[in-house]
């Protein structure tokens, strides 16, 4: 089996910047409570005229300059996201015209806020059995356009964004170990009831709000921690390695609260964590793909580092990946 390995990333936000402030204008809501419960201060909005795979291309043309690989060469599109720009076809379809990448494989996955990570382990299976030589993954997310912005209680929370990742084999190091999980049986607890085949749209189901997040945060708190906590450790062991030997965290940037618990669980130290909620909150699929950027660009993660993926969404879903960079 070939060793896979991230050899380019990039990441795309929005201009739009909706803080705190804004959000106590629009609902009963205030900056000191949102701080507290959140750690978020403000988050991407994107623009009227753009759409899922708009961020996305722009993530990915970033990806691929920094691995120095043209959109000919490339041979795999992975997009993880839950707002694509409709129900089909996928945004990878729609990211493979933008690139002009007319040799590429291309498809989505629906694993919420995991999807990154679910994606660069589909990712990784694919060229460490030689079925591809590279893959790019991203992970975008407008979740504006499913928020409910008369709930003070979820949409405080999200906000858009776009991370991508190019995937090739390494000569050494690269990822280490995945570890994926689900549990279909708590759906229920983070939805968006309307819009599939089950509701489909209606005048009934817009006026009844069901076209929007549905969340019951108390109880998926306890839950995000456990599994999130779970996934870090079987990922690690699976690897071989503890928790000592790693260099940077990027956890799923939903709530400040629940990372810190994680950390907490983990024995983790905070200079270990890269964060970047307080400026963007949850972007869902987005959230760990733009840290991990964010954190290679301000040299937060050297050659030989040991780093950690960890996140935890609907579905409930949940995974883990540990890289040596």
């Amino acid at each position: 089996m070939k060793k896979v390995g991230i050899i380019g990333v990039g990441e795309y936000l929005p201009e739009k910047v909706l803080t705190n402030a804004d959000l106590e204008k629009m609902v009963d809501t205030s900056d000191e409570w949102i701080t507290t419960r959140t750690g978020i201060k403000q988050r991407r909005i994107a623009a009227e005229t753009q759409a899922a795979s708009d961020l996305a291309s722009k993530a990915a043309q970033k990806a691929l300059e920094d691995a120095k690989l043209s959109p000919a060469e490339l041979e795999l599109i992975i997009v993880a996201t839950i707002t694509g720009d409709m129900q089909f076809p996928s945004v990878a379809c729609f990211i493979q015209q933008a690139l002009g990448a007319k040799n590429a494989v291309c498809f989505d996955i629906a694993a919420a806020c995991a999807g990154f990570i679910y994606g660069i382990s589909v990712a990784q299976q694919f060229i460490s059995t030689g079925a591809y030589k590279n893959a790019l993954v991203i992970g975008v997310e407008v979740l504006s356009r499913i928020t409910d912005w008369q709930d003070r209680s979820t949409c405080v929370l999200f906000g858009d964004g776009s991370g991508a990742a190019v995937l090739a084999e390494v000569e050494s190091g690269g990822i280490l170990s995945t570890y994926l999980g689900g549990d279909g049986a708590l759906n229920e607890l983070l939805m968006l009831p309307a819009g599939g085949s089950r509701q489909p749209a209606t005048a009934k189901t817009v006026e009844g709000r069901l076209h929007y997040i549905k969340m019951r945060g108390n109880e998926l708190f306890k839950i995000a921690v456990q599994a999130m906590t779970k996934a870090a450790q079987r990922a690690l062991d699976k690897a071989g390695l503890k928790f000592s030997d790693v260099d940077m965290v990027i956890p799923h940037q939903a709530n400040m609260r629940i990372i810190m618990a994680v950390a907490k669980k983990l024995g983790l130290s905070e200079d270990k964590i890269y964060l970047n909620i307080e400026k963007y909150g949850n972007m869902s699929s987005a959230s760990t793909a733009t840290a991990l950027c964010e954190a290679v660009k301000a040299g937060k993660i050297k050659k030989g580092d040991i780093v950690l993926l960890d996140a935890f969404g609907a579905g409930l879903v949940w995974g883990a990946c540990v890289i040596q960079w």
